[in-house]
Formats: structure tokens, C-alpha cells, sequence
């Protein structure tokens, strides 16, 4: 049975009504299925079992602490990319030695506290950044482990705000100086070479993109090994694609297969950085229906989210499914909109819809991934509450904020 599912006409989340739920925490609320999260993770490692593999959960598309402590639990690796998301997995005592650090732009104080910590190892991006890392690491008298994520020049093709891995993008060290910067690397004594790594973008639903960026980091291994520098740990990155609308999502079993028959008889572990495809179908936006209104030209349905709660839509256009809590007869063409004083505030345009009326309760589908984690106090919003749903029982997983919340730390 799926994740989220009506049953006698109404929707559930496991065993739990969702409108139930919402009577319960209030609206706006995001809601989460433990089980969903779980299986996603457990189905991608058993596809993995045949090649050594360590599974890095993306903490930025979701870094609530319920979930990061449910897939520490499940023995996940975890890829962050600031020292907030260090301090998180802290938090919920995940093994540091499991933690992969990528990011363009780390600071001496991230630095010092992951090498503190003891973290598997660093995705360094530039040449800087690799002099920053060897000097905090001498500082601290410690020895950093280090790999380089090197821009592949791999076409993703994805949308252009996500995609990360061709020369004109910020990210990463570009491959021709990628050999140079491992041997300066490789030469100093505060510092580990551990890993080649990559990430080529998100929201990718195709296999050959991985497949390519797999064939270039491993070439650079293979040649560092050549120089006498040791490679562990081929990092993928992330980025696999989930279905929103009618696309057809990255055939992880595909991918799966092309990994293990190119890896099964190297050397090397290799590193995957999902999160959307952990936790993006595992999570809804719960709204309720405020106002319908009409103006000869258009019907607007305005709901209590608004795109402080949920960005992507105005961020990326993106597409999200709405669905009534309860079924509803009747339909309504209508763009659902928030509360915001700006046009971009929509959660869905032009969509044929249940007749919905005020007070019915709606579901924003597939928004586990890059939700709540975009989520901002913009028109001095509070944010919404997290509940996580696991079998019969709800956990409420972060309180909605007061307005107490709001002010909290300014000074008049």
C-alpha cells in the first residue's frame, strides 16, 4: 500500500488520517512517514550489496533531527555542507567517522570543528580551500582527510539552478588541475588523500549522467594511483531524481546495476549523497482553504502556506500535486495561492481541482526534500510545525514557532 493513500475517502499517512493530524498540530504542517524514509534507504543499500558502498544522506534536503536520528539509527552515512549541519548530527549522536563535508564556501571555524570532530573526510573544492584545510589541520596538530570533488564537465540535464557539475558553475576543481592539487596534497604531512569525488547536479532522471561522471572520477583515481597516491573512496554525489508530475524517476535499480559492473572488481568504496530520493515522497505540506475568489478572469484559492513555507514552486516553478484531505465532487480551475504579499506567492497554477470551499484541508504531495529546509519568516510568518508519523503514532518533531519565536534575539 502507498506511503499516503485515501482510505474511505480520506486521506492517511501509514495508519494515520492526515485530517485528523491537522485538527491536532493546526496548519500549515509538514508531515512525514518514518517507514518511507526508511524503506527508500534500506532498498538503495540492498541494491548496493554487492560492492563496498557507504550511503551519505544529503542533510540540506531535510535536516530535521527526527529524521537525521531515524537514519543514524539505520546505519546512513551523512553528507553536510555547513557547520550547522555538523552540529546537528551531533545532536543526534550520528558517527562522525560517516560524515562526508562538502561545500564551496567553508570557514576556518567549520573547518576547525570537523576536524575536531573527526569526520570521514572533506570535498574540498578549490585550491584555497585546500591551503585552509592543511593549515587548520596544522594548527590543530591533526591530520585532515581530504578528497577533491572535481568538475567532471558532465551535462546533468536538469533544470540550470540545480545543476553543478559543468565548468561554468561555481563548484568544485576543475579536472585539469584537479592531478596537481592531489599531489600537493598527497605531499603534506597534515594532510590525508582519501577520495575522489563529484556532484554533478539534482533532479536527474537519467542513468547515463552518473555513468559518465563515474567514468571521469575513476580515470583520476586510477591515474593517481599510477603516481603512488592511494584512492579509497569514489564519491558520486546525489542528485537522483523523483517523480512530481508524470516524469518517470532515476531507475535507481539501473543505476544500481551500472555502478556494481563498473566497481565490482576496483578497489574502491563507493560514496552516494542522496536526499531527495530518501525523503522527497515521504513528506507532505498539510493547508487549510481560507478564501475562493473569482475575478471574471481567474479563481483563486487562498490556503494558510505560502511560499515562506514551501519556496519551490516560485523558486524553480516547480510542480507540486494538490490533493483534498478529504475527497471532494466537483471540479474548479483555480491557481492555489498563499497568504504573501507578493504574486510569486503560489503553490500551484492553473490546476484543475476539486471544488474545494473554505475551511476543506488540502496536501501539498512530495515535498519531504528541500520544504521546510527552504522554509523563511518572510511578511514576519512564523514557520510551521513537523510531525513524524511512524505506523499509529505521531510524533510532533519541531513546534510550530511562537511569535515570541519570531523576535527572538533582536534588540530594540
Amino acid at each position: 500500500m502507498p506511503t499516503f493513500h485515501y482510505r474511505s475517502g480520506r486521506l492517511f499517512c501509514e495508519s494515520l488520517a492526515l485530517d485528523a493530524l491537522a485538527r491536532r498540530f493546526h496548519t500549515p504542517l509538514y508531515v512525514y512517514s518514518a517507514s518511507a524514509v526508511l524503506e527508500n534507504f534500506r532498498r538503495l543499500r540492498r541494491r548496493l550489496a554487492a560492492i563496498p558502498s557507504l550511503i551519505c544522506y544529503s542533510v540540506k534536503a531535510n535536516s530535521n533531527l527526527s529524521i537525521l536520528s531515524l537514519l543514524g539509527r539505520a546505519r546512513a552515512g551523512f553528507d553536510i555542507v555547513s557547520g550547522g549541519e555538523l552540529a546537528r548530527l551531533q545532536k543526534v549522536g550520528a558517527r562522525p567517522d560517516r560524515i562526508v563535508y562538502s561545500g564551496v564556501g567553508k570557514t576556518a571555524e567549520e573547518v576547525d570543528r570537523a576536524i575536531g570532530a573527526g569526520i570521514l573526510m572533506f570535498n574540498v573544492e578549490s585550491a584555497g580551500e585546500l591551503e585552509l584545510v592543511e593549515g587548520r589541520a596544522r594548527h590543530l596538530r591533526r591530520r585532515a582527510s581530504v578528497a577533491l570533488r572535481v568538475n567532471p564537465d558532465v551535462e546533468a540535464e536538469t533544470h540550470p539552478y540545480v545543476a553543478t557539475g559543468r565548468v561554468i558553475h561555481k563548484f568544485g576543481v576543475p579536472r585539469a588541475h584537479a592531478l596537481e592539487l592531489y599531489r600537493r596534497a598527497a605531499g603534506s604531512e597534515h594532510l590525508r588523500v582519501r577520495g575522489v569525488a563529484c556532484h554533478i547536479g539534482s533532479q536527474i532522471l537519467s542513468v547515463t549522467p552518473f555513468r559518465k561522471a563515474l567514468g571521469e572520477i575513476l580515470e583520476i583515481a586510477d591515474a593517481l594511483g599510477h603516481d603512488g597516491i592511494r584512492i579509497e573512496f569514489l564519491d558520486l554525489g546525489g542528485g537522483f531524481g523523483v517523480r512530481y508530475r508524470r516524469e518517470r524517476p532515476l531507475d535507481t535499480q539501473r543505476l544500481a546495476a551500472a555502478l556494481v559492473g563498473t566497481l565490482r572488481s576496483e578497489p574502491y568504496t563507493l560514496i552516494l549523497e542522496p536526499g531527495r530520493a530518501l525523503v522527497a515522497e515521504a513528506g507532505v505540506l498539510l493547508t487549510r482553504v481560507l478564501y475562493v475568489k473569482g475575478n471574471g478572469q481567474k479563481n483563486f484559492i487562498v490556503v494558510d502556506a505560502g511560499m515562506n513555507d514551501l519556496l519551490r514552486p516560485a523558486l524553480y516553478g516547480a510542480y507540486h500535486e494538490i490533493v483534498p484531505l478529504t475527497r471532494r465532487r466537483g471540479k474548479i480551475h483555480a491557481d492555489v495561492v498563499g497568504p504573501l504579499c507578493e504574486t510569486g506567492d503560489f503553490l500551484a497554477r492553473d490546476r484543475l481541482l476539486p471544488a474545494l470551499c473554505p475551511g476543506d484541508l488540502v496536501a501539498v504531495m512530495t515535498v519531504g526534500a528541500y520544504g521546510f529546509a527552504q522554509a523563511s519568516n518572510y511578511n514576519s510568518r512564523p514557520r510551521p510545525a513537523e510531525v513524524l508519523v511512524r505506523g499509529g503514532r505521531a510524533k510532533l518533531s519541531r513546534a510550530r514557532e511562537s511569535l515570541k519565536d519570531l523576535m527572538a534575539g533582536e534588540i530594540i
